[in-house]
């Protein structure tokens, strides 16, 4: 798996954005240089098209939290128990 994808599910993990939990894709991109931004917001529908990220539209902007169907999946990527 690419390196800013790993990122990207590991600070969602750590966060615990999973299921009815989420984020603005706003605070996911926050925290990476900036050099790899557009990188990582590549890397996150790339996620969202995998089905790994689960998108919430909101009046506000888009809200972004990890999938709990694949939860399983997600830790073996990370290699957390």
């Amino acid at each position: 798996m690419d390196i800013y994808k790993k990122a990207i599910l590991e600070k969602l993990y750590k966060g615990r954005y999973v299921g009815g939990r989420h984020t603005s894709e706003d605070n996911v991109i926050k925290g990476f240089p900036k050099y790899a931004r557009g990188e990582i917001k590549k890397a996150l529908k790339l996620l969202t098209k995998e089905g790994y990220i689960v998108p919430k539209p909101t009046s506000y902007g888009l809200e972004v939290s990890l999938n709990p169907k694949i939860i399983g999946e997600i830790r073996r990527i990370l290699e957390v128990e």
